[in-house]
């Protein structure tokens, strides 16, 4: 491998040492990786075409279906296509782009996670104002603002990882370029570069963090105020999936960028890697449709329609 690489190649080493395992894995990966971009583009679909999901709510929930898929095919692809191959190099221009779209898609959803609970804010603490305050000018440009936050950092930390000098072995233990693993090869002091990541990263978990935590402990108020029980029950009902969300993803990110590298292993960056790049976007599309009785109906309505026109084109042959 060696001998057909180009010096400025790198290696990633990939998710599992232990060959013998590799075609379960690598059947089990395929699966995952076909259930998610189905389930996200299922949603996406979904939402634009039932007019009952025209509401801020699912508008905001499209671009996290949008986010999630372009994530997964960010890394997985690469994945599959090392463990299917002897051939496990990446080139640097490709190296520098995965970054870029990792850190671009992850940030995003850092961003778009925070607002969404901000919605959830305005629709129970401010029903009666939730059409006006969350009009579509108003989602588009929350959209936007997430998606141009995490485009943000992708800009930032990415030329400063790329410009970094590298020597020695070019092997990243690792199953694709996240910047961790990738600096373990920087031939230079990156203490300064490793502060400044880590500073960013905190401040892309406060932000939506804060947003969540200051939203949620309104909407608590709010419902604890409350004196019907159903109302109780819709508010709990309609904020839960989101919890659920963001409590598997935020805790995955700060062990990888907030927790300090000496409670690292490569292992356990693998699995925590493999966690939130590979599983958490097949379960967000899951359990948002799953919790909710409108995508299910929706999911309904569209597949009657097309067993409906499937008979008639049958009858008509």
């Amino acid at each position: 491998m060696q001998n057909t690489t180009s010096s400025s190649d790198f290696i990633l080493l990939g998710l599992l040492v232990n060959s013998e395992a590799v075609g379960v894995v690598f059947t089990v990966i395929l699966v995952v990786f076909v259930v998610a971009v189905t389930a996200n583009l299922v949603m996406t679909f979904l939402i634009q075409v039932d007019s009952r999901l025209h509401t801020p709510m699912y508008f905001l929930l499209s671009q996290l279906s949008i986010m999630d898929t372009l994530f997964i095919c960010t890394t997985v692809p690469k994945l599959l296509a090392d463990m299917a191959s002897k051939e496990k190099t990446i080139s640097f221009v490709a190296c520098g782009i995965q970054i870029f779209l990792y850190l671009t898609m992850i940030g995003s959803e850092f961003f778009l996670l925070g607002l969404m609970a901000y919605d959830r804010y305005v629709a129970v603490c401010n029903p009666l104002r939730y059409p006006v305050l969350m009009d579509h000018n108003m989602c588009v440009l929350l959209a936007a603002g997430a998606w141009f936050g995490g485009s943000l950092d992708g800009f930032l930390l990415t030329p400063i990882t790329m410009n970094v000098p590298y020597c020695g072995s070019r092997s990243i233990n690792h199953f694709f370029c996240e910047i961790p693993a990738v600096l373990k090869l920087a031939c230079a002091d990156t203490l300064l570069y490793e502060t400044l990541m880590y500073t960013c990263c905190v401040l892309m978990l406060l932000i939506p963090i804060s947003i969540i935590s200051t939203s949620y402990s309104l909407i608590l108020f709010t419902v604890h105020r409350m004196r019907s029980a159903e109302g109780r029950r819709k508010a709990f009902a309609t904020c839960s999936s989101h919890l659920t969300v963001v409590s598997i993803f935020y805790g995955a990110a700060f062990y990888t960028y907030v927790l300090p590298q000496s409670f690292h292993t490569p292992e356990q960056d693998k699995v925590v890697s493999a966690f939130y790049t590979i599983v958490t976007p097949v379960l967000n599309p899951l359990i948002y449709s799953l919790r909710n009785k409108d995508v299910i109906g929706a999911f309904k309505k569209v597949f009657a329609c097309c067993s409906s026109a499937q008979k008639v084109a049958i009858g008509d042959a």
